[in-house]
């Protein structure tokens, strides 16, 4: 339309739409298509209503709970969970320190851990040492896949049982420390 305007066709244009090949205009209504949709205003709670009871008629999307449990998607949901744990641990004892610096120092906290019992300390120690460990070693498998290596689902499954592997080892080895 903007080429037409530029030349001066848009009024011939439009007076050639609106007449029919045997020169007799059209009617307008022959030319605009009838609506057969019927519209009519509703209050805001039917229409949540109305929009409610076409959401139950969906299909709903496979949810993870009917899939078989894969080390990858495992693997990836463990790498998420151990990692924001460690992070709000590590905050968590920084802003305690901010907070209250002469409870926190390392002098009372050695103090308060060589007090506790012995399964305390190995339940403690295990509890820190197992998501450190599968945290580190999950971080270098993402790493080798940075760098283009293990990226064939064999190669993801053996890393991944590497992980698993590394991580059991890694944690005993700490905690017998």
């Amino acid at each position: 339309m903007i080429v037409a305007r530029t030349v001066g066709l848009g009024a011939a244009l439009r007076r050639s739409a609106l007449v029919s090949q045997t020169g007799r205009p059209l009617a307008l209504r022959n030319v605009l298509s009838k609506r057969s949709i019927q519209t009519q205003s509703l209050p805001p709670s039917a229409e949540e209503q109305i929009l409610n009871s076409q959401r139950l008629k969906r299909p709903s999307s496979p949810h993870f709970t009917i899939y078989q449990p894969q080390l990858t998607w495992i693997a990836s949901i463990a790498n998420r969970v151990t990692g924001v744990g460690l992070s709000v641990l590590l905050y968590g004892y920084a802003l305690a320190y901010l907070v209250a610096p002469g409870t926190f120092d390392s002098a009372h906290v050695i103090e308060f851990v060589a007090g506790l019992p012995d399964a305390v300390k190995y339940a403690g120690k295990t509890i820190l040492a197992a998501p450190f460990a599968f945290h580190s070693w999950n971080g270098l498998r993402h790493l080798s896949w940075d760098m283009g290596k293990f990226l064939s689902l064999k190669g993801a499954y053996q890393t991944g049982y590497a992980v698993l592997g590394l991580t059991a080892v890694t944690t005993v080895g700490l905690v017998m420390m």
